[in-house]
Formats: C-alpha cells, sequence, structure tokens
C-alpha cells in the first residue's frame, strides 16, 4: 500500500495539479502531473485519487481506489521522481475491475501502466536528466527526428 507520506489528501494540491501540471488520458484513467518545486523536501512520487459516485457505492469506490494504489506502488520506483500525481477514474474502469476480480490478471495495473508510459512519467524512458518527454520531442522521435 501507498504510505500517507505518498499520498496528496489536501485540497489545494489537487487543485495546483489540475491548474498547473500537464494531463493524459485513457478510455480508464486520467493521469494529471506536476512537478514539485525543488523546496518541497519530499524525494519520493505522491498519488492523489478522485473516484466519482457514477463508478459506484462507497464498497466499489474503496476497491477501485485499493488497486489503484497497489499499481502505483508496484511501479513506484520506476517513477520520475519530484511529481506529484493525481488518478481519476473514469466509469469504464469498472470493466477492468470486473474482469480482475473473475480472475484475469493485471488488468488495472496494466492500464495505469500504460498511462504513466503515455505520459512519459517513467524515469527509464524520461532520459538521463529526469524530465518527462514532452509530446514534441516524442513525436519527433517516432518520426526519425527530421522535421525538414
Amino acid at each position: 500500500m501507498v504510505n500517507k507520506r505518498s499520498r496528496l489528501s489536501r485540497s489545494s494540491d489537487f487543485q495546483r495539479i489540475y491548474r498547473q501540471g500537464s494531463s493524459t488520458a485513457s478510455r480508464f484513467l486520467v493521469l494529471y502531473y506536476f512537478k514539485r518545486p525543488a523546496a518541497a523536501g519530499e524525494e519520493s512520487p505522491r498519488l492523489g485519487l478522485s473516484v466519482s459516485k457514477k463508478l459506484g457505492g462507497a464498497v466499489v469506490r474503496n476497491r477501485i481506489k485499493r488497486l489503484l494504489r497497489e499499481a502505483f506502488r508496484a511501479m513506484q520506483e520506476q517513477l520520475v521522481e519530484d511529481y506529484d500525481y493525481v488518478l481519476i477514474a473514469r466509469p469504464s474502469l469498472n470493466e477492468l475491475v470486473q474482469r480482475q476480480e473473475g480472475g484475469e490478471v493485471g488488468t488495472v495495473p496494466a492500464a495505469v501502466r500504460d498511462l504513466f508510459v503515455r505520459a512519459g512519467m517513467l524515469a527509464s524512458e524520461a532520459g538521463a536528466t529526469g524530465a518527462p518527454a514532452t509530446d514534441a520531442s516524442a513525436a519527433g522521435a517516432k518520426a526519425g527526428g527530421d522535421d525538414l
């Protein structure tokens, strides 16, 4: 489980990430991310979760949050440090949760990992600088880098 110090809980933290951060979305989740100021003193990535009542009652929402925290914890060592993340669950995430409860292995963690890969937030993909790849640099790399 993600420890309490690695969680975002204050409304002001969420608002700062929504307003000043970047976002990436998939069919199942939305990821907001924002680089913390150097003076913040935190060394590990922090996670905030938003799960709407549209996804179900309290039991369902808490189950989804546990699955998302576990997926985040499993890949926390690979993430770019000094960033705060907010994961927003979309209603279609219920599909994955039901499939995982039905015996399929790793569906929710795969969706979370895919979203972080899309955002370029894995340290191995961000390069030696620790900064995420921007959309322009990723597009240039895919196209061979020649923009003539």
